[in-house]
């Protein structure tokens, strides 16, 4: 079965719903996001002209760990985040990470927004990115994009340079297992947006048309057999009953879509990875064939954890049974808990 997603950094408040823009940018992203974290990086060298090499793939995937690109709340077009994000109180008690006690003026103080500023950072480095006489707002994704990458390029770094580009991230959080998750996540958009356009053919072309052809089935917790959608089981992390519900869950789609080309599958996500060649994500996509399963894990690495799979179309795209409530559909592979894939036909 599939499971949904959990953060990779610290955990803020706010609701479980998905971001409200559905339509995608670079590597997946949010398309707000995507345009913000752009915007920035171009605008980053006229605002510290002897800093070079700032992309979004890293302002990506600092947010990626700060915030899992703004999980749970909505954007607006205008760049806003309701409800606002916030973090865990900065007690030093290890939630959500933080283990150094951070006080402001009526007790312990929260990072904010999509990249977890602390209020006193933002007090004195916040910048608008709108190109409006508006004040800084941390809750909006330009104004934080912006803000982010001039403060990463400190006074003038080359973040082409691996020692420059670890500095950077380090400045932004003293911790050298942060600076490896972060550039662990910048590897993953970078690998993400070079996939290749390849056409499937042969037993991978079956698996993909009988995948394609379940679009708009609805997502059922459970759900799916070698023969098609099924009534599924109770329930998902978020409360679906999936007996109601005649569909597919993310493994259920696989091993329907591989029995059409005369591959059993076992029922789980996680079993699923066991079977085949296992491709790492460090190899990237254009290690990967259409056809082949991708799959996502709380602990990339450890194959216990994955949670999530889908199949790979080819040029960064996947079909895939995602989540309660939205149908099997295309779609950008996700940067978040990417753990590889699998190579079975």
């Amino acid at each position: 079965m599939c499971l949904l997603a959990l953060p990779l950094g610290l955990a803020a408040s706010g609701s479980a719903a998905d971001t409200s823009t559905t339509t995608t940018g670079a590597a997946g992203l949010n398309a707000v996001l995507a345009a913000a974290y752009q915007q920035a990086a171009d605008e980053a060298p006229q605002r510290v002209p002897a800093c070079t090499g700032m992309t979004w793939q890293i302002l990506a995937g600092v947010a990626q760990v700060e915030s899992d690109q703004a999980a749970g709340h909505q954007i607006a077009a205008d760049g806003e985040i309701t409800p606002p994000i916030v973090g865990p109180a900065l007690d030093g008690s290890g939630t959500g990470g933080n283990t150094t006690v951070v006080h402001d003026g009526s007790g312990y103080a929260h990072a904010l927004g999509l990249f977890q500023f602390l209020p006193s950072t933002w007090a004195a480095d916040g910048l608008n990115g709108r190109g409006t006489a508006a004040p800084p707002d941390v809750q909006n994704v330009f104004d934080a994009s912006l803000t982010a990458a001039v403060y990463l390029c400190g006074t003038g770094r080359d973040l082409t340079q691996p020692t420059q580009l670890h500095d950077a991230i380090y400045s932004y959080n003293h911790s050298d297992a942060y600076v490896d998750q972060v550039e662990a996540a910048i590897n993953q958009f970078n690998q993400l947006t070079a996939a290749p356009a390849v056409s499937a053919t042969g037993r991978a072309a079956v698996v993909i048309r009988a995948a394609l052809a379940e679009r708009g089935v609805p997502y059922s917790w459970g759900g799916g057999d070698a023969h098609g959608p099924t009534r599924g089981t109770c329930c998902s992390e978020g409360g679906q009953d999936g007996t109601l519900i005649v569909g597919f869950d993310c493994s259920g789609l696989a091993l329907y879509a591989y029995a059409q080309a005369g591959v059993a599958l076992p029922r789980t996500a996680a079993e699923q990875a066991g079977v085949g060649r296992r491709v790492p994500a460090s190899a990237g996509l254009a290690a990967l064939r259409p056809g082949d399963l991708i799959f996502y894990a709380y602990v990339p690495g450890n194959d216990a954890s994955i949670y999530h799979v889908a199949i790979y179309l080819g040029g960064g795209q996947q079909v895939a049974a995602s989540r309660p409530g939205v149908p099997v559909d295309v779609e950008p592979i996700a940067t978040s808990d990417f753990a590889g894939g699998a190579a079975i036909l």
